[in-house]
């Protein structure tokens, strides 16, 4: 078993990053397996330096060790972990899908997808659809598929051609689950306009290659599974990993921590004079994790 806790820089540590530490640690620990930590750096507008520094500070500090990549080797400079560092690795994938033919400009932008699907919306209350079809994502509607736009010109993003697979999956915590990727999402974006990686690409190549065998995360990212799942056969990986999807720390029944929360930040609780067990004690008792063998 080799699973992985990958953090992304794009603020400072939080209880639910705990939370899921202790799941991540305490499975590997109780299986035999090993945590490989990789950070999760792909969107450079909003990753910083100081957040990285911050963020190996405190799982330092709470004793979160990796087996694989310490957190030395991040601190030594460019890492093979660090997404950042991976971009040819990226850049690899994406020229495999081009030559099968999967892969294409768009040139739309948010703004413009969002008038698209608000229209949509406002369709399907017209036909009094049923309020599942009214929430979450909404599947891109393909404006830009069959125009052919040249794939190096600026100010455009990669789409990939989903098939209309049907993905079925056995959850670890949350049970069978069946999702058809293209109902949910449409063509998937890797590569955003401004030339960023996007994660369900860097996720599922890096997965692939890194050899992980089990993903552990909160629940928040199971509608994500599938199209990971998928796009992974399209990149060449035979078999899926394990998905184990736990439940998240909530500050309000509808809305999860976010790295601004300063009232839950590992590096904001360790200032105001909290203890490591302190920290681990209040982050299980919030999501009912059971004491963990940690190093």
């Amino acid at each position: 078993m080799l699973t992985r806790f990958a953090p992304a820089p794009t603020g400072y540590l939080h209880l639910g990053h705990v939370a899921n530490a202790l799941h991540v640690w305490g499975e590997a620990r109780a299986r035999g397996g090993r945590v490989l930590l990789r950070l999760e750096d792909h969107d450079r507008d909003r990753c910083r330096p100081e957040y990285e520094g911050a963020l190996l500070d405190d799982l330092d500090w709470l004793g979160f060790v990796p087996d694989l990549y310490p957190i030395s080797a991040f601190r030594a400079g460019s890492c093979a972990a660090r997404q950042s560092d991976r971009h040819d690795i990226y850049a690899a994938a994406a020229a495999a899908l081009l030559a099968q033919g999967l892969l294409y400009a768009c040139r739309c932008s948010r703004a413009h997808l969002s008038c698209q699907q608000e229209r949509r919306r406002v369709s399907f209350s017209a036909k009094k659809t049923p309020d599942v079809f009214l929430v979450g994502e909404l599947p891109y509607p393909g404006t830009c598929r069959d125009l052919g736009l040249a794939m190096d010109i600026p100010d455009v993003g990669w789409r990939v051609r989903l098939p209309p697979d049907t993905v079925t999956f056995h959850d670890r915590w949350c049970g069978p689950q069946v999702q058809t990727p293209v109902d949910q999402c449409g063509d998937m974006l890797i590569r955003d306009r401004r030339g960023n990686w996007t994660y369900q690409l860097v996720v599922t190549v890096d997965d692939h290659l890194q050899g992980v065998t089990d993903v552990i995360r909160g629940i928040d990212l199971l509608a994500s599974t599938g199209r990971q799942v998928l796009l992974g056969r399209l990149i060449g990986r035979p078999s899926p990993a394990e998905f184990a999807h736990h439940a998240l720390i909530m500050k309000s029944p509808t809305q999860k921590l976010s790295k601004s929360d300063g009232d839950t930040g590992v590096r904001d609780l360790r200032a105001a004079g909290w203890t490591r067990q302190r920290v681990m004690d209040a982050c299980r008792m919030m999501t009912h994790t059971p004491e963990s063998p940690l190093p």
